[in-house]
């Protein structure tokens, strides 16, 4: 007589199944844990490399100096490290860059919306979407071959460095960034919004201005933020078409130095590893993060309340 091989019951069966089934999602939660974790250890990394190098460069020079100076020549002698010509650049390239971009990232995102027909949103997002995927570098001998000369017919004094230029092309990269955002929050409103303004006799225009808008506000107010970090993170642009020279000016028709084109300068220069002059791109580095950080600190704020008012 053969023997049978044990048949499991139906119990065992099922609380096996259940057992391994138990275990892949631990192991798909422990996955994007890690994946979510990621993002937080790495900018723990970065801050911690700028503030013990930054550390470094503040015990030679004064935090206050550092702040409040108005030149910047960490590599002449006598040194000088003001960090605000470099930041007025900053600032300066990312206003214009700024007004620009949210004017058209936002009426673009309207329109395909509210108004475009599916055909045509689905043709000219891809192209916006592509504009987006252009290399710096391109836009930065863009706006130094195209846009200074043609700057130039309309402004005669126009120097061939300028924060004019770059900061126009840095808006136009960052219009589809804006757009993309706005539009995927202004689909997002609830159509009964739409209809409801639509009975009490509102126009198209109006409802997407004085409904929709004001409803996606929080996605908007995302863009603009992703806009402005972008702007004051841009380095290609502003390195090939703004000038090199860190120059006190809040006038965009002048050139100046930004904050980025100083690492870059530096960076690629041969300064010795832990001297004030090489440590002063980690201190550059660390007031960019803070810029930002305040910037986006003020549009969380500005959200907030526009979101308490409607």
């Amino acid at each position: 007589m053969t023997e049978q091989p044990l048949q499991l019951s139906f119990p065992t069966q099922l609380y096996r199944k259940k057992w391994f089934r138990d275990l892949k999602e631990q192991a798909i939660q422990f996955l994007l844990l890690l994946a979510a974790c990621s993002s937080i250890v790495t900018t723990i990394s970065i801050m911690w490399v700028l503030i013990s190098e930054s550390v470094g460069f503040f015990q030679h020079v004064s935090p206050w100096k550092f702040l409040t100076g108005t030149e910047w020549a960490p590599l002449f002698e006598p040194p000088a490290y003001g960090i605000l010509p470099l930041v007025c650049g900053t600032l300066v390239t990312s206003v214009v860059a700024l007004a620009v971009a949210i004017p058209l990232g936002t009426i673009a995102a309207l329109y395909l919306t509210e108004f475009a027909s599916p055909q045509l949103r689905e043709t000219v997002k891809p192209i916006l979407e592509l504009l987006a995927g252009i290399p710096t570098v391109v836009f930065g001998y863009f706006a130094l071959l195209f846009v200074t000369p043609l700057l130039q017919k309309v402004i005669p004094n126009l120097p061939g460095f300028n924060m004019l230029s770059p900061g126009i092309v840095m808006g136009i990269m960052i219009t589809p960034l804006i757009s993309s955002v706005s539009e995927d929050a202004m689909r997002a409103v609830p159509v009964e919004l739409r209809e409801g303004s639509y009975a009490t006799g509102a126009t198209r225009l109006q409802t997407a201005w004085k409904v929709v808008f004001p409803a996606a506000i929080s996605g908007i107010s995302a863009s603009y933020i992703l806009g402005i970090s972008r702007a004051v993170g841009e380095t290609m642009i502003v390195a090939i078409a703004a000038g090199l020279q860190p120059i006190m000016t809040l006038n965009p028709l002048e050139s100046a130095a930004t904050i980025t084109t100083y690492i870059v300068q530096v960076s690629l220069g041969d300064t010795p590893h832990g001297t004030p002059e090489y440590q002063t791109i980690f201190a550059a580095g660390l007031t960019l993060v803070i810029i930002t950080l305040i910037f986006n600190i003020i549009g969380y704020f500005l959200s907030r309340r526009y979101r308490q008012r409607y």
